[in-house]
């Protein structure tokens, strides 16, 4: 169940996070560089410590049944994700068509998806978040990619075998359904270093939105974008868990998954591969800041489904 109060609490809390990141990059005590090494150290050790530690739970039957529930879930979300990316810019032409297709198919969930999901369901919530993602991940490094460039199945496997957050689920997939407990001060260290992600994935996000121009961000494409990744896709989501009966709160997990804003592969990506770099740097700030109020409403959303 949503706790509403805490969801208030956590919207706060993310929001001084981001200042703090805005207000350091304008101070110049954090430039772009630090905000890329600050990103990798996230990806590559922060938040893998932080699923490990989500898997420490009794493992039983119901969890098992869960955690499979909610892969096929992902999956299907997914390729929602990706039909609608081939029918809602056709209108669109160019390298811009290419960076909202990517946007649309791959979010910043991996990013921002689990603090949040963690903030608002706690440890529960991560150990699912963590499994959702699997398909998520799996779909930026083909269909996403696929995107901007071609891309084999043999680049695809190697991508994800060595992505340090498949590596951390598969650790942590063995240490719940072997019941294998850590060391006390290997745990408690994965645990502290888990438990900086929050703050660390916030603060690189406001440090890429002070570098953003305000007059330049408000565009119809840019709005047209983010009504597609904030609204229709969780909105779509929704419908579908509605109509197959999902666990609630399997549901509210990945609806608000679904509905997390472009993350900062997309401008890396684009700018990689000559793709309209520009854009989707200020499709990502745009739909950032935007989801700071789109979450909260579609957290409302299911607390008045589960009321009703």
């Amino acid at each position: 169940m949503i706790n509403f109060s805490n969801l208030i609490i956590l919207q706060c809390t993310l929001f001084i996070y981001m200042s703090a990141g805005w207000a350091a990059t304008k101070l110049k005590i954090l430039n772009a560089l630090g905000i890329k090494c600050i990103t990798d150290l996230v990806i590559c050790i922060v938040l893998p410590c932080n699923i490990i530690t989500s898997f420490y739970v009794e493992m039983d039957f119901n969890v098992l049944l869960s955690t499979g529930k909610i892969f096929l879930i992902a999956f299907m979300i997914q390729l929602m994700q990706l039909g609608l990316s081939k029918i809602l810019f056709l209108h669109m032409k160019g390298k811009r068509r290419k960076v909202m297709e990517y946007g649309t198919i791959c979010s910043n969930a991996g990013y921002l998806g689990n603090p949040v999901v963690e903030g608002i369901y706690g440890t529960d919530g991560l150990l699912y978040a963590s499994v959702y993602l699997i398909p998520a991940r799996l779909f930026l490094w083909s269909a996403g990619l696929a995107c901007f460039t071609a891309t084999t199945k043999k680049e695809i496997v190697k991508n994800l075998a060595k992505h340090p957050c498949i590596i951390a689920v598969e650790i942590g997939l063995i240490l719940m359904i072997f019941q294998i407990h850590l060391p006390i001060i290997i745990e408690k260290s994965i645990r502290g270093i888990g438990n900086c992600s929050t703050f660390l994935s916030m603060f690189t996000i406001g440090g890429v939105i002070s570098n953003a121009s305000m007059k330049t961000l408000f565009s119809k494409d840019n709005f047209y974008y983010c009504f597609v990744r904030l609204c229709i896709v969780p909105v779509l989501a929704l419908i579908i868990g509605l109509v197959l009966h999902f666990d609630l709160l399997l549901l509210g997990i990945s609806v608000i998954l679904a509905g997390m804003p472009a993350g900062t592969t997309m401008t890396l990506l684009a700018s990689k591969y000559e793709g309209d770099a520009d854009f989707a740097s200020k499709a990502t700030v745009l739909s950032t800041v935007f989801s700071m109020g789109t979450i909260p409403l579609l957290c409302i959303l299911l607390i008045k489904l589960k009321m009703g």
